[in-house]
């Protein structure tokens, strides 16, 4: 081979090239190199060669891995960040909560309802069918039961511009904030009740407290 040709060859093929003319010619070990340390370099670029497999293989891994969350998470399980005061002290500003997707509600899940290119947080205060009063000093009725509500500090009427009893129509879900003095929801004839397509999950549990 030509001196020129040489330099053609990378690390690994010069090893090789070394490693197999020592290993026939006994006279070549002498005067070279050391055959055990031609044997040894070519262990290192062995390990570096399997490493480099290996770190490619666990890329691709992780790769189809976060995908797949991805599209779990949107498909099933969103995850949105709190905004805004209307749900405290349950949720506060900057909360980090966890949905599932789904078309059943019951009176009292915390939901997130899509209205007018805005994800709102409510909690489920009456299914369709359901008679709703609120009293002056907030006291909510459900079906004519005074309703337990631990959940809210202060109890007030708060914007409120519809009649009582207010009957929940088909296919739509009466929502309240559990700050009632602030939130804005199904008391006002601005939101009404929220229909069964505009509800993007309930919560599941909160990933992060602010």
């Amino acid at each position: 081979m030509k001196d020129k040709d040489f330099k053609d060859l990378n690390r690994r093929e010069l090893v090789e090239l070394v490693y197999n003319i020592m290993d026939e010619d006994e006279e070549g070990k002498e005067k070279l190199v050391d055959l055990e340390e031609i044997r040894q370099e070519r262990v290192v670029l062995d390990n570096r060669a399997r490493f480099k497999k290996i770190l490619l293989s666990t890329l691709a891994v992780l790769t189809v891995v976060a995908a797949i969350a991805v599209l779990i998470s949107m498909l099933f399980l969103p995850v949105i960040q709190v905004s805004g005061d209307s749900m405290q002290p349950t949720l506060s500003d900057g909360d980090i909560i966890l949905l599932v997707k789904t078309k059943k509600f019951s009176a009292g899940d915390i939901c997130c309802v899509s209205w007018q290119n805005k994800l709102l947080l409510k909690r489920v205060i009456g299914l369709p069918g359901d008679s709703i009063s609120i009293d002056a000093e907030g006291n909510v009725f459900v079906n004519g039961e005074m309703i337990d509500e631990p959940y809210v500090k202060n109890k007030c009427l708060g914007e409120c511009d519809i009649e009582f009893p207010y009957i929940v129509p088909d296919n739509k879900l009466f929502i309240m904030g559990d700050r009632r003095d602030t939130s804005v929801d199904s008391r006002s004839s601005v939101i009404g009740c929220v229909d069964y397509d505009q509800m993007v999950g309930k919560k599941l549990f909160r990933v992060w407290s602010s």
